[in-house]
């Protein structure tokens, strides 16, 4: 199946059904993990939305959530420097932290936020993403716990994940071609 959003063509590479059973296994796994503590789920906004809401389903244990927004890329182009645009809004110090991403590429992002969250002394920090394209990734990160899929360098839409701000609605993820 193929669609276009503001003008480029995207072609199914996820279908939903995957990322539901894998967001399953994902959230079975957290609650064995974090059984006897009460962690701190953080989304990463916009892209984690649709992610953290369907994996927070299958998480049976106490926990907290909360959410920042970075930005760090206009349409297909990433940009130089990562914007906070909403800040943390919970004391993590001495917690248990899980950091929800959608997708993780370079890793600059996620480089920036972890060495911010650092600074508020958490007990520990993991980090579970939907995506991951492990060939692109510019940093070592010893602590990506949960992955829901690795897939190559595409620019991708869908499940959160946007183009020019269009396509975070759909439910499967589509790449670009």
């Amino acid at each position: 199946m193929r669609l276009n959003i503001d003008k480029k063509e995207f072609g199914l590479i996820i279908e939903h059904d995957q990322i539901k059973k894998r967001i399953r296994l994902i959230g079975t796994q957290i609650n064995v993990a974090y059984e006897k503590q009460v962690p701190v789920f953080i989304g990463v906004l916009n892209g984690s939305f649709m992610f953290m809401a369907d994996l927070m389903k299958e998480i049976d244990i106490a926990a907290e959530i909360c959410f920042i927004k970075l930005a760090s890329y206009e349409g297909e182009t990433r940009k130089d420097e990562v914007q906070e645009i909403i800040g943390l809004c919970v004391d993590i110090k001495d917690r248990e932290v899980v950091i929800i991403e959608d997708i993780i590429d370079t890793g600059n992002t996620l480089n920036y936020l972890l060495k911010r969250i650092k600074e508020k002394e958490p007990a520990s920090i993991s980090i579970c993403t939907l995506l991951l394209k492990p060939k692109k990734l510019q940093h070592q990160f010893k602590n990506i716990a949960y992955v829901g899929f690795e897939i190559p360098d595409d620019f991708v839409v869908g499940y959160g994940m946007d183009y020019n701000g269009l396509g975070r609605n759909l439910k499967d993820i589509y790449k670009a071609y």
